[in-house]
């Protein structure tokens, strides 16, 4: 390769690369703009029964069987099935997502959970919440805002102790990068310290979310299983 060419080809790339760089930022921007508000709801509902199923996969099914179920309707949420058990299962949309991730109000996501007693009154408040003011067309930041006055007012109660859910469904869906994650079990307790726990400390396999709006924070210990009882293999190990 002589030095002309060798040039030429060495600008190409840098240029390729510009184009390239560039309509990443486009594209970023365009997902970002898109996911500041809900898109139409028709997006984010689904097959009644398809919704059953997949709120009970987040259980072993010793527990998910007896559970209330809830569907997400035009309005909210609406019982599809009563339980006798007192744990509460349900398919989480993504406004209840972060709200520093990008995926947030993302309609591809579905993450259901079971909720135990403990935390069915503190969580569905925050869910149905959450909920209400998505489906009213509120923005990111203005939903913030709203929860956090709710908690501030303590219009929203705190978790109740031992409150925590599972998320064991092989079907969950977070995001393009995440996938389903991992089976996993969520502990709520009102904002503490991270060192009650040792969670995210190295070697630790607690994880901690310190949660806001809402004045939670969020345990989160990894399940050897998924809720059918498979292992959960990591590259095929």
């Amino acid at each position: 390769m002589n030095f002309k060419m060798g040039k030429a080809i060495f600008g190409g790339i840098f240029v390729l690369a510009g184009v390239l760089g560039l309509a990443w930022q486009v594209q970023a921007k365009e997902a970002a703009a898109t996911y500041q508000r809900i898109a139409p709801i028709e997006q984010y509902l689904m097959d009644r029964n398809a919704e059953i199923e997949l709120a009970r996969s987040s259980a072993p099914q010793s527990i998910s069987r007896d559970a209330q179920i809830l569907v997400l309707g035009r309005h909210g949420y609406e019982t599809a099935v009563k339980g006798s058990n007192g744990f509460v299962c349900l398919v989480e949309r993504s406004w209840m997502s972060p709200y520093n991730e990008a995926e947030f109000l993302n309609p591809d996501q579905r993450a259901p959970l079971c909720l135990n007693p403990a935390a069915v009154k503190s969580h569905m408040a925050f869910t149905n919440k959450s909920t209400e003011l998505a489906l009213a067309g509120l923005s990111k930041t203005q939903m913030f805002d709203a929860l956090k006055a709710a908690y501030d007012k303590k219009q929203l109660p705190l978790p109740d102790p031992g409150a925590m859910c599972y998320m064991m469904s092989k079907q969950q869906y977070f995001s393009a990068k995440d996938k389903n994650a991992d089976p996993h079990l969520m502990f709520w307790f009102p904002q503490a310290a991270n060192i009650s726990w040792g969670a995210g400390l190295h070697g630790s396999p607690i994880y901690v979310h310190q949660d806001s709006p809402d004045p939670i924070t969020t345990f989160i210990i990894p399940a050897l299983t998924w809720s059918d009882g498979s292992p959960n293999l990591v590259d095929g190990h």
